[in-house]
């Protein structure tokens, strides 16, 4: 594993010991970041199951200002901190060892919206559709904010969800993405008009 491209290209990235943690490829990484690498330009970004922590350093190496690492997982929470010390990243990241609902209710409470999210839960605990409306609910979201979500190759996500519109999805062996973008001012279908 290592990171593709940026200012910290090529560093070789450390693994999470044993089969707990199922790391993006190199393979499946680039294809991410070729996809919305058009899109993408500068901002705030959120891994939110951080794992290794290779999606976010991939977005800070490739410009993002600052990122979000959240990891309730004490092996794979050490091997993210490890990573973002060794890509010399500790001055644009924050970490938060929790779990996923509890730390986007931390990060509302704080006031942040990111402009790129990734979504990578563990594919027996997934509830994606679930965390983009809480997303969205709790005011999480930039205008314009894109999310990256990656599953199981059998689960199909909607097309909307809420303000969220799947913008391209691809396939990867077992491995699915999912790329929604957020469009805050979204038209709703209009009312039948009250006679």
């Amino acid at each position: 594993m290592r990171v593709i491209a940026g200012e910290h290209r090529g560093r070789r990235l450390t693994a999470v010991p044993g089969k707990g943690t199922r790391p993006t490829t190199d393979k499946v990484k680039e294809s991410i970041f070729n996809m919305i690498g058009p899109y993408f330009d500068g901002g705030w970004a959120l891994d939110l199951y951080a794992g290794t922590g290779g999606l976010g350093i991939e977005a800070l190496s490739r410009g993002a200002e600052r990122a979000v690492f959240v990891e309730r997982d004490a092996r794979a929470f050490s091997i993210v901190q490890q990573n973002v010390s060794a890509c010399r990243l500790d001055n644009q990241a924050e970490l938060y060892k929790n779990d996923a609902s509890r730390a986007l209710r931390v990060l509302a409470k704080r006031g942040m919206a990111f402009d790129l999210v990734f979504l990578d839960p563990p594919y027996a605990q997934q509830n994606i559709t679930g965390e983009i409306e809480l997303m969205q609910e709790l005011k999480l979201l930039s205008d314009g904010a894109w999310i990256v979500a990656e599953h199981d190759v059998d689960i199909t996500l909607p097309e909307v969800v809420g303000h969220c519109i799947q913008y391209r999805a691809a396939i990867y062996g077992d491995t699915a993405v999912t790329l929604y973008y957020f469009e805050e001012e979204r038209d709703e279908p209009a009312e039948e008009a009250a006679t």
